[in-house]
């Protein structure tokens, strides 16, 4: 998690500028921060880092938001989601559930990707790799009978037999 550019503590505003020859200029604040970075701006004075934001922000939260992050509770540890969002850390794994649709804009924000793929093992013989893609594969094909995306459930399931096929040919030969 990117750490404020003014104090030490766990970014939770993260904006990016794009100036003259699409140079990108990054500012991550966090809470406190940003309220004194668009207080500043509000006031007419400029920001002390990062003058070219030309771009006003909204207020970063709303009386009504900090209620309603005040009701997003994790039922395994208690943590509320505004808590979560000033410490910059999830007190438990359940959260992940919990805070979903709050996290996933958040994770994709910071990292690019929701989905944690990890690295494999250079001498991981293909077998496991197929293996790992024939799970994946059918997990997705799970989401999209059940998203009702027949088009791509029959593509995958295509796939998952030629996977299948291929993971026997290899059982054979072994």
């Amino acid at each position: 998690m990117k750490k404020c550019s003014r104090c030490s503590k766990p970014a939770t505003l993260h904006i990016t500028e794009v100036v003259k020859n699409s140079v990108e200029e990054e500012l991550h604040l966090c809470e406190s921060c940003a309220h004194q970075y668009i207080a500043n701006e509000e006031d007419g004075e400029p920001p002390d880092e990062q003058e070219s934001f030309a771009v006003k922000l909204p207020s970063v939260t709303g009386e009504g938001e900090l209620e309603e992050l005040d009701q997003l509770v994790c039922p395994n540890c208690g943590i509320t989601f505004r808590e979560f969002r000033s410490h910059g850390r999830l007190g438990c794994p359940q959260e992940y559930i919990a805070f979903s649709r709050e996290l996933m804009p958040l994770l994709e924000n910071i990292h690019g990707e929701t989905q944690h793929t990890g690295k494999i093992p250079k001498r991981a013989p293909d077998a496991s790799q197929r293996q790992y893609r024939l799970i994946k594969m059918r997990n997705q094909l799970r989401t999209a009978i059940d998203d009702e995306q027949y088009e791509d459930a029959a593509r995958l399931r295509d796939e998952i037999q030629t996977l299948e096929t291929q993971l026997d040919q290899d059982r054979d030969d072994a």
